[in-house]
């Protein structure tokens, strides 16, 4: 996401709009005129003060924009000529630090991977006591396990003479105790 591109939408709750009493008591095109003057503040963050141009933006005719318009300003402030969405301009503060945190909080993450990376490439440990980098320094000791050491069904005795993977067991007690060993036939 580009760092100055600013947040694409803004959350509503519906509830919150609808118990106003200001927005209950707005006609039809004055709540019409309101969602279109909050958009465009969310948008470009202000409107100009001037009905004229304001109508000339909405696309409106400027009589209407003008008869309108003292009925939808309780929602908006106005200062040096233009008019704002106090509850949007919050709103964009809010996201805008959400975002700038998160972008901090990625920083320092990366930060914290890169550092690992590095410590590993040359060999540094950030945990004394443990190996870092390949694991030359503390080879890993293999074991060898079969399932018959599992189960000990499986595991004829050599009394018994079984056949256990195509090779005789008939004394060997444990054909993976060691690789060189060798069968008797």
């Amino acid at each position: 996401m580009v760092a100055n591109r600013t947040a694409p939408a803004f959350l509503e709750y519906a509830a919150n709009m609808m118990a106003r009493f200001e927005y209950r008591t707005l006609t039809l095109a004055q709540r019409g005129l309101l969602y279109s003057m909050r958009l465009e503040c969310w948008v470009n963050q202000f409107l100009p003060e001037s009905a004229e141009v304001l109508a000339r933006i909405l696309g409106f005719d400027p009589a209407e924009i003008a008869a309108e318009l003292p009925y939808v300003m309780p929602f908006f402030e106005v200062e040096n000529g233009r008019i704002t969405s106090p509850d949007l301009e919050s709103y964009r503060h809010r996201v805008e630090g959400i975002r700038e945190r998160q972008a901090q909080g990625g920083k320092a993450g990366a930060a914290k991977t890169n550092a690992r990376k590095t410590r590993a490439d040359t060999g540094v440990s950030g945990n004394p006591g443990k190996p870092s980098g390949n694991s030359t320094s503390n080879p890993r000791v293999s074991r060898r396990v079969s399932v018959e050491s599992f189960n000990p069904n499986l595991n004829p005795s050599p009394s018994q003479g079984g056949d256990v993977g195509g090779i005789e067991a008939a004394g060997v007690s444990d054909f993976t105790l060691t690789p060189d060993w060798e069968v008797e036939r």
